[in-house]
């Protein structure tokens, strides 16, 4: 390793500090499902397989469903998403979802800086791909790959960091060879949505930048989850911060897929955009939000299909899974939505305008 080569991993106190976080959040899940609710989990074993190569967690409360013997190894632990004007309002909180593996994200409700082009997701593709991705990847970081931030802050002077938005400076985990080939967990529909017969909404594109983007291709694991919203239902009453005992929450695992195999067309097609090296065409050309639309179909299908499989009725038709359907709930935080009936929360400090 060169003097200029970053080390393979984070320093000891901080990979000690992120097991800690990590393993502690992941013990009391697994009390609080396991002692004071109900967990039902279908598909765990095809699940934990891939565990044992490369390891995931859910998000905090359903984490335990998992053996403890995963809540400690924070290199091979999940990466997720949060939202950057609630998980890293302040230092403490920033340490905290750092160490437990949270990528700070803007959301465009409450944000310039956020969409589809922010720094995270480039920083989440990264995670995903191997430490020596192809020159089409966005992992990269080579020009003709580039797909370019919707607003680009400063290079921090540190290689092992990164900024959000030209002013914080937050960890850059990617820049780490042995976190590569990461699990990177998504929640798609990117708000709290909680519906009558667990319907879905439509899945935003972030997800599909993520499987565009990446090389090696990585393996696609789709889950559904159900109960969690009678744990924190919207519509609780006093006191609200109390999450409910006594719920029974169902997860139903898919099979473990190489992203190749689901989406191996729509990678292709992707390639030869990229080969064209025109980075306004891979931001808003039409090919290439045909591609983000029909990734994030398939990926909401593959969910679909394992709704159906515990027990919830079809859908009737093709309108839920529509961005344009969507386009009648109202400028609000919180609201009932008058498409399904489903109670919404983009959890956020304010209403929006």
């Amino acid at each position: 390793m060169s003097n200029s080569d970053p080390p393979a991993q984070p320093s000891l106190p901080w990979r000690i500090a992120s097991a800690t976080v990590m393993g502690s959040v992941g013990a009391f899940s697994r009390v609080f499902m396991n002692g004071f609710n109900t967990l039902e989990v279908t598909g765990l074993e095809g699940l934990l397989g891939v565990l044992d190569l490369y390891a995931i967690l859910d998000d905090p409360l359903i984490w335990g469903m998992l053996p403890m013997r995963y809540f400690f190894d924070a290199v091979n632990m999940r990466w997720g998403l949060g939202a950057h004007d609630i998980c890293f309002k302040n230092k403490a909180t920033s340490t905290f979802f750092s160490l437990g593996q949270v990528l700070p994200t803007h959301r465009l409700w409450y944000s310039p800086y956020g969409g589809l082009y922010q720094p995270t997701m480039a920083q989440a593709v990264k995670l995903l791909s191997g430490p020596s991705p192809a020159s089409w990847s966005t992992a990269s970081d080579s020009p003709l790959s580039a797909t370019p931030a919707s607003t680009r802050p400063p290079a921090v002077p540190q290689p092992l960091f990164f900024s959000t938005n030209g002013v914080d400076q937050f960890p850059a985990p990617s820049a780490y060879p042995a976190y590569r080939n990461a699990w990177v967990h998504v929640f798609p529909e990117a708000c709290c949505h909680q519906s009558p017969d667990s319907g879905l909404r439509y899945f935003k594109w972030g997800v599909s930048r993520l499987i565009l983007e990446s090389d090696p291709a990585p393996e696609f694991i789709p889950m559904f989850v159900h109960g969690t919203q009678h744990i924190m239902a919207e519509d609780r009453g006093w006191p609200r911060w109390a999450p409910r005992i006594g719920k029974t929450v169902k997860i139903v695992i898919g099979e473990p897929t190489d992203v190749d195999q689901l989406f191996g067309h729509q990678r292709a097609a992707w390639r030869k955009l990229v080969a064209k090296g025109d980075p306004e065409l891979l931001r808003n050309g039409p090919e290439a939000t045909e591609l983000r639309i029909s990734v994030a179909r398939r990926v909401r299908d593959e969910v679909e299909k394992l709704r159906e499989s515990a027990g919830f009725p079809a859908e009737k038709n093709e309108a839920p899974a529509l961005a344009e359907t969507w386009a009648k709930d109202p400028l609000r935080t919180k609201f009932k939505s008058p498409v399904d009936g489903s109670l919404v929360n983009r959890h956020g400090p304010r209403e929006r305008p």
